[in-house]
């Protein structure tokens, strides 16, 4: 399995607590935070759940 960067391109104020669990279990704290996970569904689901906040980097 490959790798993926996931950066945090927009701020976690206002979003739904849901949301920001899912970011804490990321470990994405601060915007433009990139973190490298394995390519695995379960990541790749919680990146669709928060495409409007984040964003997967090459």
């Amino acid at each position: 399995m490959g790798e993926i960067k996931v950066k945090l391109v927009k701020s976690r104020i206002g979003k739904s607590p849901i949301q920001r669990k899912m970011l804490d279990a990321l470990g994405l704290k601060r915007r433009e935070s990139v973190k490298v996970f394995r390519d695995t569904p379960s990541i790749r689901g919680m990146v669709r759940k928060l495409a409007n906040i984040v964003a997967i980097v090459d």
